[in-house]
């Protein structure tokens, strides 16, 4: 079973060793040293962006990253999204990480995606959707997103985070599922 703590400055050395890992660098085009990562974590770490960045543990040890923010936070996010697909009033988009190599390639990234979405429909309880903009290139990842049950929704341009990437994306997203109305049915009662 999952656990999450939101990220802070204790944790930039292991997002720093995690950004590092051929795995992980491939993807994730990020500079490793803590400077960088004060820079571009910090903020969502201070509460002063709207994003979120979440350390999963698994078992009380940290396997991964996943980050959580709305694209009407972000307008040039948002901009590149809408010109791919429908973006939903009150969506989220996520993005993640598994972080240690000998944990990749073992169905956690599928299972943490799973988990976190829903997280996301308990703190999040207006959000209608979870979308996620996935490199074509990237299968792996994809794949993940497929077998926690997002479907494809849409493909197009965006810029890639690694410059050697074509900026062909798949869109992935998953609707909250609307909530059984659990009033009995009285329409054809009495007659």
């Amino acid at each position: 079973m999952f656990t999450w703590r939101r990220i802070g400055p204790q944790d930039f050395p292991l997002l720093c060793e995690w950004l590092a890992q051929p795995h992980v660098s491939r993807w994730w085009n990020h500079e490793t040293s803590v400077e960088a990562v004060e820079r571009d974590f910090g903020p969502a770490a201070r509460g002063t962006e709207p994003s979120q960045d979440w350390l999963a543990l698994l078992g009380g040890d940290p396997v991964g990253l996943v980050q959580r923010s709305r694209p009407t936070d972000y307008p040039e996010e948002l901009a590149s999204l809408s010109a791919i697909t429908a973006v939903p009033a009150g969506a989220v988009v996520i993005d993640y990480l598994i972080g240690p190599p000998d944990r990749v390639g073992r169905g956690i990234g599928t299972r943490m995606i799973r988990a976190f979405i829903d997280k996301t429909w308990h703190d999040c309880p207006e959000a209608p959707a979870v979308m996620v903009a996935v490199v074509a290139a990237n299968t792996a990842s994809w794949r993940a997103l497929e077998k926690a049950g997002l479907q494809r929704v849409a493909s197009g341009a965006m810029e890639p985070d690694n410059p050697i990437d074509e900026p062909l994306h798949h869109v992935y997203r998953v609707d909250r599922r609307p909530v059984a109305d659990s009033r009995p049915d009285t329409t054809s009662a009495g007659r």
